[in-house]
């Protein structure tokens, strides 16, 4: 398979998990596949993919004291920037369950960080703090559910 091919299917992928956790939050299937980490390993294997199928020993070397050039010449490489793109797509989705796991234990709302997680990941981490600092009651340094609504 090509560098795009495998683009393509590690976008397709990840496109489920998301739709279960944004759309049916509550319905046990989703809880069942989110209680897991094994969906994960599919978006490991294409990220250890395109390293390996990309290795330079001396482009590896120049990211051990990285500058902005370097890293700039390293994502030109095509296998570079698909190993990068994997490796946004494992740790949005990873954050984007952690943002579901907290709204489905402390009953906050979660689709809007949800879906802020899911196309600008770090933003979608601050919008889940602001929301559960806004809407999370604290009780003796201890969060406590809320009335709000985690659809």
């Amino acid at each position: 398979m090509t560098f795009d091919q495998l683009f393509t299917i590690g976008n397709t992928y990840i496109l489920p998990f998301w739709i279960l956790m944004i759309i049916l939050p509550n319905w046990g299937i989703t809880k069942k596949v989110m209680s897991s980490y094994w969906f994960f390993l599919p978006l490991i294997g294409l990220y250890i993919y395109y390293l390996a199928a990309t290795f330079d020993p001396d482009l590896f070397a120049t990211l051990a004291n990285p500058n902005l050039s370097d890293i700039a010449a390293f994502f030109s490489i095509k296998g570079s920037a698909g190993a990068g793109w994997m490796h946004f797509l494992a740790l949005d989705l990873f954050l984007g369950r952690w943002i579901y796991w907290q709204g489905q234990e402390k009953n906050i709302w979660t689709i809007h960080s949800l879906i802020l997680s899911l196309f600008f990941g770090p933003i979608g981490l601050l919008s889940h703090i602001v929301t559960q600092a806004l809407f999370g009651k604290q009780t003796d340094g201890e969060e406590t559910k809320t009335d709000a609504v985690t659809t």
